[in-house]
């Protein structure tokens, strides 16, 4: 008989027995089935070493010892009168607008400018680096950042209406 197909009758002859001990040991039958599953799981993990000695013994001390580990560190939670404030929902409308702006302003951009542009502000590298993955100097890129920001930002200030 194959090794899982033993673990297999072992966890259909164990089952409601390991649970309901979880579950006397927990208070919670959802909290029960996690332990006793996660027992399994350990069990399995083990299962050569332990399947021709008494593997209910080592699934059973493997419950205990993970229930036990969960009172040592428990979730804290404090009840409170005040709910916690949320953060606003952002518009979609708004980002979406912003995403079309932002492509529509990139694609004036020459294709050198549009390069410099997301390579030093979207991958934040540093004028060497960008001057070195394009083979320009780095005076190069400085020059074009500032051209193409310098062409961005009429692009913004004519979103904006100034």
């Amino acid at each position: 008989m194959r090794s899982d197909d033993e673990f297999a009758e072992f966890v259909h002859a164990c089952s409601s027995r390991l649970t309901h001990a979880a579950y006397l040991l927990t208070g919670d039958r959802h909290q029960a089935e996690d332990a006793a599953q996660t027992a399994f799981t350990r069990t399995y993990a083990a299962w050569a070493r332990v399947r021709r000695k008494d593997p209910y013994a080592y699934a059973r001390r493997v419950l205990a010892n993970h229930v036990i580990d969960g009172w040592r560190r428990p979730i804290q939670e404090y009840a409170t009168e005040e709910l916690p404030e949320y953060e606003p929902v952002p518009d979609v409308a708004h980002a979406v607008a912003q995403r079309e702006w932002l492509s529509t302003a990139l694609a004036r951009l020459t294709a050198r400018e549009r390069t410099v542009i997301v390579l030093r502000h979207f991958f934040d590298l540093s004028e060497d680096q960008v001057a070195m993955e394009l083979g320009v100097s780095t005076g190069t890129v400085k020059s074009t950042n500032s051209r193409a920001l310098a062409k961005l930002r009429v692009d913004a200030d004519s979103l904006v209406g100034r």
